[in-house]
């Protein structure tokens, strides 16, 4: 990739290195010839990651984060529950200068970042970018592909297909925690959905066939929300991976490759209409966590180099291209698109 030529050397930040996804990340970068700097609470844990550069910060310490980012060109939020991380980090973000990018699943921190950083981060002259990952970027993402010329939609509808899904302890602290409403979008508002949560079936290609779905929106409605006009908006979460995530009894996820990669695979697809138009698009691959780590080290490779538009906070799709990002990150990731 370009990235890897031109802007080897440079240093990016990872909050929360040491946990799940920011280990990937962390591969990931160093597979890209970027720098990482590894930034988390507990000194011994990312002492493991054997890294040249590790800075102990927390979020309740404004000025230990300060001390975190100094020198980074950037800086990646791995650390849920992001309702709890997100602000400070991405805080310190702007008060250094630097782009921030985040991991988050939660419709409520993604929306706080829109609301709260984006005149700062306008005045900054500088990009924040949240959900940048498996929940909220790749359906933005996907989205924003297939409406190509279409500058407003009547309807999106986004089916997500997990064989199974093994939770990291990350996920259900956060899950625990994450007590806001669910929200859609009808009439082109944001509305919460309505309870209990609506089912239906989605056919999709082997392994996964005809599947059982229920309404379960994350944070790319909040993306999808800021950039593309749509009537509605609904996501749906195959019924087996809601049941993995729900059991105490699921564990983590297992490694089976040198990667650290489980077994787990994923499907995506998005079917947006306007009038009697419609087009659908569909990504797979494996591991939704270790997905992420591609997903967001592409972003902030492409912000290295100058390969977006726009300051402030914005959606993926807002700030790249979005059929040229979903093409970079072959073989992570397959994509189907049929305009019909």
């Amino acid at each position: 990739m370009e990235g890897v030529r031109t802007k080897k050397g440079h240093r990016v930040a990872i909050f929360g290195a040491a946990g799940h996804t920011g280990r990937f990340v962390v591969a990931e970068l160093l597979r890209r010839g970027l720098t990482p700097i590894a930034i988390g609470r507990d000194a011994a844990r990312l002492a493991l990651l054997k890294l040249a550069d590790s800075r102990v910060a927390s979020v309740d310490d404004p000025g230990s984060l300060d001390r975190a980012l100094e020198g980074a060109a950037a800086v990646i939020n791995c650390a849920g529950p992001f309702l709890e991380t997100a602000e400070a980090v991405a805080g310190a973000a702007i008060r250094a200068g630097i782009p921030y990018l985040d991991v988050t699943a939660e419709q409520a921190s993604a929306l706080a970042l829109f609301d709260r950083f984006d005149a700062d981060a306008r005045r900054g002259g500088i990009i924040l970018i949240p959900a940048m990952s498996f929940y909220g970027g790749l359906a933005d993402l996907l989205v924003t592909s297939a409406t190509g010329d279409w500058d407003s939609v009547d309807t999106i509808e986004i089916g997500i297909a997990l064989d199974s899904w093994h939770p990291t302890q990350g996920t259900r602290i956060t899950g625990a925690r994450n007590t806001a409403p669910r929200l859609a979008i009808e009439q082109g508002s944001l509305v919460p959905i309505t309870l209990p949560a609506a089912t239906r079936t989605w056919n999709f290609p082997p392994p996964f066939a005809r599947q059982t779905m229920v309404e379960l929106p994350f944070s790319e409605v909040v993306l999808i929300s800021r950039h593309l006009r749509t009537e509605t908006l609904h996501t749906y979460l195959s019924q087996n991976a809601l049941n993995d995530v729900r059991d105490p009894a699921t564990p983590a996820p297992t490694p089976v490759d040198a990667s650290g990669r489980s077994a787990q695979r994923f499907r995506v697809e998005a079917v947006v209409t306007r009038g009697t138009d419609r087009r659908r698009v569909a990504a797979q691959g494996q591991d939704i966590y270790a997905f992420s780590a591609p997903l967001i080290c592409e972003a902030v490779e492409r912000i290295l180099d100058g390969r977006f538009e726009g300051v402030g906070v914005l959606a993926p799709g807002a700030a790249f291209d979005a059929a040229d990002f979903l093409r970079a990150l072959t073989p992570d990731l397959t994509v189907e698109l049929a305009r019909a």
